[in-house]
């Protein structure tokens, strides 16, 4: 194994430095509740008796003595399923499973709660879609809600999509003394091509196909229960979830509902009893998650050309670790992690053909190998992470794991860090006169990579739906601008349903590109994007000085993102939703989400840096930064 690349190590070290206050916080915190667990014995063991009857009458005849005992460890199921998300639905049959599988291992389980599932798939393009960054949050304090019944001694958490995974995670390390053992559900099985897929929704945006047989299309291929199969934010999750040791090594691409799927979801909950405070694996998810895990988490995003989203969810995940983690670490990372992977839409594979060409167990082994992943930290699995370079499989029904030593087995799908798709991440960080923000290049040609050309300003995502249907963008060249789409304006809806229009005019030789204070998702695709531009325009940031017309210059490949006009005398223009306005589908419930949320460079979160002294406050009354943080922060 080589040492450490100097660039990981560097960013690792200004990340912990940055956070030296606010972790030593958080760890103190935990390591004195730690401490306490393993004097006292299991958490409900110190319940007044009143309290416990509560909690375990309505339990089975085999678990009510067990809960009333003090002997055995508790473990909490949260669970996001519902039978609507084709991810979540095969958890319906996981708390029985997993209750079983506790209790062999000498524990008992209980299902604590649930949280909020919404599919962005769904949501896409409506107005569901403007509460689902806010789900994050809502679902990190729900899971706070299932553990603050002080019953449990370690949580097995059931998600797997967008938002929910960070959620379950943020409000996991708000329990950080517990170990967490996270569980997913896998992909369904491959259907329809993605470039098929694609070039319908193309077809039907020139009008070319009509509803039927796009929706043929898109029901072929989401067709089963399980993870969709392209490389969003799901999958991005699922990846990332291995790399930090919360999954048991090799289940994150395993298909639902296989014999070997069954096997490691009750290996998950044994694994659960295994490292409480009462054995001699302790693994709380508060130490799991540490800067060196953090960074390797960054660093799988970058290698596989994950999902944007993650820039917001990274940051929000580190600061409820007592972290600080910024875009500028992510930029730096960049320059060294290689694009490893090409999944749709960086490709025309899924999931399932990375799985299949090696998988998990190959990109892992190989950065290892190479340096580029912190190998010396705290898992699930037990401490290292060359336990991940291990599959498991079923051997006479049992299951075993074997390290994998073989390479890949396709290389127009996972290279190895000697021959990378190319040598930077597929995401990067811009900044200009415009503010700071990101830019998915993973997908987009190298000749779209740059563009200059006049801006043509929307202040809502159907203002240039209905400018494409009317033709109004036909033969031209032009930056679409897109604000008042941030996280204080209407909760930083994806904006993915732009793609398939601005892909037929790309398609037909003019030059196009879209600068966002939105989201893209995932599943941005090969337009030029500038996203998660921050300041955002609801909080007086400069793109709501841009005018139509103005020359904008969007260089991917130099990380600029710049409007060539004097902006000096120019006051915004436009407005956001006023709380009156923003109404139907539940929205109004959420306009305290609107003034607290932080900026997207900051995780879009309602929360500080957990440990944080005094975090300075953001737009409204949310939480930005800790103290003392400035963007383009740069080690001495």
């Amino acid at each position: 194994m080589s040492p450490t690349n100097p660039i990981i190590q560097q960013v690792t070290e200004r990340v912990a430095e940055r956070s030296r206050a606010s972790r030593t916080v958080y760890l103190e915190r935990i390591r004195r509740e730690g401490s306490l667990a393993r004097e006292r014995g299991p958490a409900r063991a110190h319940l007044g008796c009143a309290n416990l009857a509560h909690g375990f009458a309505a339990a089975s005849a085999e678990d009510k003595p067990l809960l009333r005992g003090s002997a055995k460890p508790g473990v909490a199921i949260v669970t996001s399923y519902n039978d609507m998300l084709s991810a979540h639905q095969p958890y319906e049959t996981y708390p029985g499973e997993l209750k079983t599988a506790v209790r062999k291992a000498g524990g008992v389980a209980q299902v604590a709660g649930g949280v909020p599932a919404m599919c962005d798939g769904i949501t896409q393009g409506r107005a569901g879609m403007e509460l689902s960054l806010y789900s994050r949050d809502v679902i990190a304090m729900s899971t706070a809600i299932a553990l603050s019944h002080d019953m449990f001694d370690a949580t097995l958490m059931l998600g797997v999509c967008d938002k929910i995974v960070p959620g379950l995670l943020v409000g996991a390390l708000h329990f950080g003394h517990l170990p967490a053992v996270f569980v997913p559900a896998g992909p369904m099985t491959s259907g329809l091509p993605n470039k098929v897929k694609a070039r319908t929704r193309q077809l039907f945006a020139e009008g070319k196909v009509g509803r039927d047989e796009l929706l043929d299309a898109e029901s072929q291929s989401y067709h089963s229960p399980g993870t969709c199969t392209f490389y969003g934010t799901a999958n991005s999750n699922q990846v990332m979830i291995e790399v930090m040791g919360l999954h048991l090594p090799g289940s994150t691409f395993v298909n639902p509902h296989t014999e070997l799927r069954h096997a490691l979801t009750e290996a998950a909950g044994a694994r659960a009893v295994q490292i409480t405070a009462h054995g001699e694996e302790y693994a709380p998810v508060g130490e799991v998650v540490d800067e060196k895990s953090i960074v390797n988490a960054c660093v799988a995003l970058l290698a596989t050309g994950g999902s944007t989203n993650h820039t917001l969810h990274l940051v929000a995940i580190a600061a409820a670790a007592g972290i600080v983690l910024t875009w500028d670490d992510l930029a730096e990372l960049s320059k060294v992690v290689p694009s490893l992977t090409k999944m749709y839409p960086n490709g025309q594979a899924d999931v399932n053909h990375f799985r299949d060409a090696g998988g998990m167990q190959v990109l892992i082994g190989d950065l290892l190998d190479n340096g580029l992943l912190h190998g010396d930290v705290l898992t699930i699995a037990g401490r290292g992470l060359d336990h991940y370079r291990s599959a498991p499989s079923l051997k006479e029904g049992s299951l075993v794991w074997e390290e994998v030593t073989s390479g890949s087995s396709d290389l127009d799908v996972l290279r190895p860090v000697a021959e990378p798709f190319s040598a930077d991440g597929g995401i990067h960080m811009l900044e200009g006169n415009l503010g700071c923000a990101v830019s998915k290049v993973s997908a987009v040609k190298p000749e779209h990579l740059v563009i200059e050309a006049p801006a043509k300003v929307f202040d809502d995502q159907l203002q240039l739906l209905r400018a494409f249907e009317a033709g109004e963008l036909d033969g031209q060249d032009f930056v679409a601008v897109i604000r008042y789409q941030g996280p204080s304006a209407n909760g930083m809806p994806e904006l993915h349903k732009l793609t398939p229009p601005l892909a037929v005019l790309l398609d037909r030789g003019q030059r196009v590109a879209i600068v966002t204070d939105g989201r893209m998702s995932g599943a941005s695709g090969k337009v030029p994007a500038a996203i998660h531009l921050s300041p955002e325009a609801a909080d007086g940031g400069p793109i709501a000085l841009v005018r139509e017309g103005d020359l904008i210059r969007l260089d991917s490949a130099a990380g600029r993102l710049d409007v060539l006009a004097d902006l000096s005398e120019r006051v915004p223009e436009g407005r956001a939703l006023s709380d009156a306005e923003w109404v139907g589908t539940g929205r109004e419930l959420f306009s305290a989400f609107r003034r607290m949320a932080g900026h997207a460079e900051h995780g879009a979160s309602v929360f500080g840096v957990n440990g944080a002294e005094s975090p300075t406050h953001g737009p409204g009354l949310g939480f930005a930064a800790p103290a003392g943080f400035a963007h383009s922060e740069v080690a001495e």
